[in-house]
């Protein structure tokens, strides 16, 4: 890399970091995982950043790095590495954090395939339009659509499934109740 293409990297670094870790957060849903996830799509693309700075979208050819990546990772098996030490994490984004201390999202989203998680933190965190989601996912606004309209249904199901769990509960507890006061 020239030293005028690592200036141009730098920018771009410098510029969508926060964004690429929300997005890698909401694929992974492991801060841990979000780092590697980044570091390894930025370490592919820093290598051809001469080729990449030339496209439209850099950006989206980096998220489209970042959904091949973790989808070919929850594909094989998973090995843990132990650390001597876990180093400090520089700055927060405190868009990171919401995401992150929302235990039920982030466990709702997990429930999700990698395609579906990327396509809803595409459109619903990163704002993107489905033609502009369907070239970084490298598919068809049809197959943005579908896998959007899907997840929700997906989401929507499980959160029926507590709903209905927890009246069912409620209402056994008030049965319960008045049994024992007639």
């Amino acid at each position: 890399m020239t030293r005028g293409d690592l200036g141009g990297f730098e920018e771009f670094l410098e510029k969508r970091l926060p964004a690429l870790y929300r997005f890698a957060l909401v694929l992974t849903d492991s801060p841990h995982d979000a780092e590697e996830l980044v570091q390894e799509a930025l370490t592919r693309t820093g290598a051809a950043w001469w080729r990449v700075r030339r496209k439209d979208d850099p950006e989206g050819y980096v998220r489209a790095a970042m959904v091949r990546i973790a989808t070919n990772r929850w594909r094989r098996p998973r090995r843990e590495l132990p650390v001597a030490e876990v180093p400090d994490r520089a700055g927060t984004d405190h868009g990171v954090e919401r995401v992150v201390q929302d235990a039920g999202v982030a466990s709702l989203l997990a429930g999700l395939p990698y395609r579906m998680r990327a396509v809803l933190a595409l459109r619903y965190v990163d704002q993107l339009s489905d033609a502009q989601i369907a070239g970084v996912l490298g598919c068809t606004v049809g197959t943005v659509r579908s896998q959007a309209s899907r997840a929700l249904a997906k989401l929507r199901a499980v959160g029926q499934e507590d709903t209905d769990g927890r009246a069912a509960a409620a209402d056994r507890g008030i049965s319960a109740g008045e049994g024992h006061g007639s």
